[in-house]
């Protein structure tokens, strides 16, 4: 089935290019009034995602469209490395106006076709699957991935703290400092990154073309609420936070979402990420923010969900992340 064949009457399908930011953001705007994840987008943020150079817009992603209106969307992504599976990410949605018809039925084939053929590409020789995550609320995708042979494979909370209630921030402990992020400290940072996150499920590391790309280089990161503890010159704990001004125009709410939290293993059990997280919080509180939000793997080896809680978070909504093994 090429990109023209399969789609429901009337309809047309092409890939998504800048140009289409627009029609797109409103698309995900309407999707966002009925099935309340808490994710906003305006266009330059969809442009911002099309500029990742790991990206073939023009064979990675589609765009479903009646007449002027986009009516739904797919991209397909491939990590940077494999740790232990190759883990080819999908995402999709269809405009609530227009669920039912068929696209969704016909979106996702097209999703598994392309994530299949991404993956014999970058990685053949490697195990294989397609990871696409649902909110537990979104019945309907639920059911359609169950239909179509995915299998639940991870849960993820959604959390939040609002401010108003003091935050505490514990004292850094003896030979160590706590710092701000500074450009200095960016490629330490991102090694430090790497290893932290080894042990954690669907985790690869982060070349540092894409480390500039989804993390540091992002228009959401705020280096202003960006803490690294520091053990000499090794960065050994930290906490990078961001501001999405498409949240803030939806909400009201200004947030600060907590990207990263991570210690490295030399380093655990002390309370540094607790440490770094804290200070990014009353610092974000400080500087006129409302409200702090992260999401958490709940079967996180280093008891990141217990850690959380501690601080005030508590759990809004849960994501359930399904694979589908890749042949």
């Amino acid at each position: 089935m090429g990109i023209d064949e399969g789609w429901p009457a009337g309809l047309t399908v092409r890939p998504i290019d800048k140009s289409h930011a627009a029609a797109w953001a409103g698309l995900l705007a309407a999707k966002e009034k009925v099935d309340a994840e808490g994710e906003n987008y305006d266009a330059d943020d969809l442009i911002e995602e099309l500029a990742d150079p790991k990206l073939d817009a023009a064979r990675d992603t589609i765009g479903i469209w009646s007449g002027e209106q986009m009516v739904g969307y797919g991209v397909v992504r491939a990590p940077d490395q494999v740790v232990d599976v190759h883990r080819v990410r999908t995402e999709g949605a269809v405009h609530p106006e227009w669920r039912g018809r068929g696209i969704g039925s016909a979106l996702v084939p097209w999703l598994t076709r392309r994530a299949t053929e991404l993956h014999h590409e970058r990685q053949p020789g490697a195990e294989g699957e397609i990871n696409t995550g649902a909110i537990d609320t979104n019945t309907s995708a639920l059911a359609l991935l169950a239909v179509l042979g995915f299998e639940r494979c991870r849960y993820f909370f959604s959390m939040e703290r609002t401010f108003g209630t003091p935050v505490e921030v514990p004292p850094v402990p003896d030979g160590l400092r706590l710092v701000a992020y500074t450009p200095a400290y960016d490629e330490p940072l991102r090694i430090a990154h790497n290893e932290v996150f080894l042990d954690h499920w669907g985790s690869s590391p982060k070349s540092p073309e894409s480390w500039k790309t989804w993390f540091t280089g992002a228009r959401a990161f705020r280096p202003e609420l960006a803490y690294l503890v520091l053990d000499g010159d090794e960065v050994v704990a930290y906490t990078i936070g961001y501001e999405y001004v498409a949240d803030t125009e939806a909400t009201g709410i200004r947030e600060v979402y907590v990207g990263q939290v991570g210690t490295k293993r030399s380093h655990r059990g002390r309370g540094l990420a607790a440490l770094a997280l804290a200070k990014v919080m009353a610092e974000a509180e400080a500087a006129g923010f409302q409200r702090a939000s992260l999401g958490v793997d709940a079967d996180n080896p280093t008891g990141a969900l217990g850690l959380y809680e501690r601080l005030g978070y508590t759990t809004k909504n849960t994501w359930i992340s399904h694979r589908l093994p890749l042949a």
